[in-house]
């Protein structure tokens, strides 16, 4: 369990024993009063000072006491949601990317059948962050990245917390759910073999996450058992259909193979822009797919093979490991769904 220590001005405690609002006005420089003006935002600091007291306090673990002395004796009926993915791109509302918006609206709603409320909060490492956010019952984390200091974070508050995905290089931790990637990705390469597809092409992102991982192992396992040179082209996930158009330029120069496995619809959109504009005919020449479902690959032209998630399963496994953490109980987990392969022109000879 964690243990905190009270302050005696203004209501703080440190998630560290021993921690007090003493330590964090001598640490910033300043006075026990400006310490607890900023905190709570009161008085008349500087904009600048506000924030170099609240980054020491962040730094040391203090969160603000008036919410932690009532409802963490109780639960508050309300988790978090953290999408991982969209704070690494830096963008939360990606054009033309709709998976997370459909995951989001199948979270909020399956809370809400539950008695529960849901907040969206951004990376919780990176100031400011929302009043409430280290009040939740818990946290649903989407996609972690190997060693993610958002899931260190919680760890330390002592925060339960799932994910969606397993995080990177935690073999013993098992309370996450997710479709099950490496199927996923044997029933595409399957679906391209059985096109005529020999030399398959993978573009998986740049992103340490367990969604990337899975594919290319997976990938490279059916290279081994056919003998077969992998050809991979990493691209960051940011650079979207711009980054795909130029990506298959290289593809081309390097010798056009018979498919090409995107990871995500917008990078599959700009490589079957680049082919065509190269006249490379898809589906003709070259086989497209994505391994995530989106409205570039349903518009586009033409309309790409797609794996299409499965959030409602996906949301119903995660909320009740987590519900179940939050009551102190052991839950059953790993969770594994399914996803449905969506076969559409690109992959349609």
């Amino acid at each position: 369990m964690r243990e905190t220590v009270s302050g005696r001005a203004g209501g703080w405690r440190g998630t560290d024993a021993g921690i007090t609002i003493k330590d964090v006005a001598r640490r910033a420089g300043v006075s026990i009063t400006a310490v607890s003006h900023a905190l709570n935002g009161k008085g008349t600091l500087s904009a600048a000072t506000r924030a170099h007291i609240r980054a020491v306090a962040d730094e040391m673990g203090y969160e603000a006491d008036a919410l932690a002395r009532g409802l963490r004796r109780s639960t508050m009926g309300a988790v978090g949601l953290v999408l991982r993915s969209l704070d690494a791109l830096g963008d939360y509302t990606p054009a033309g990317v709709d998976a997370f918006e459909r995951f989001v609206g199948v979270a909020a709603s399956q809370s809400l059948a539950r008695g529960l409320s849901l907040m969206l909060v951004p990376d919780l490492t990176r100031p400011p962050v929302p009043p409430l956010a280290f009040s939740l019952d818990g946290y649903i984390v989407t996609d972690p990245h190997r060693d993610d200091p958002v899931v260190a974070l919680l760890e330390k508050r002592g925060i339960p917390y799932v994910t969606y995905g397993r995080p990177p290089g935690r073999p013993d931790f098992r309370h996450w759910a997710a479709e099950d990637d490496a199927a996923s990705a044997r029933l595409v390469l399957a679906h391209l073999e059985a096109a005529g597809a020999r030399d398959i092409a993978l573009v998986p992102g740049t992103d340490a996450n367990a969604w990337n991982l899975d594919y290319r192992q997976a990938y490279l396992d059916r290279c081994a058992e056919r003998g077969a040179a992998p050809r991979i082209y990493e691209l960051p996930e940011r650079t979207g259909v711009e980054g795909g158009a130029a990506l298959a330029g290289r593809i081309v120069a390097e010798g056009v193979p018979d498919a090409v496995l995107c990871l995500t619809g917008r990078h599959a959109a700009g490589v079957q822009q680049g082919l065509t504009a190269r006249g490379i005919g898809v589906p003709g020449r070259t086989l497209v797919a994505t391994a995530s479902d989106s409205e570039h690959a349903r518009t586009s032209r033409p309309a790409i093979s797609a794996v299409e998630l499965n959030p409602v399963d996906s949301v119903g496994a995660l909320l009740d490991i987590l519900q179940a953490l939050i009551a102190g109980e052991e839950p059953d987990s790993p969770r594994l769904t399914r996803a449905r392969f969506r076969a559409r022109a690109s992959t349609r000879r």
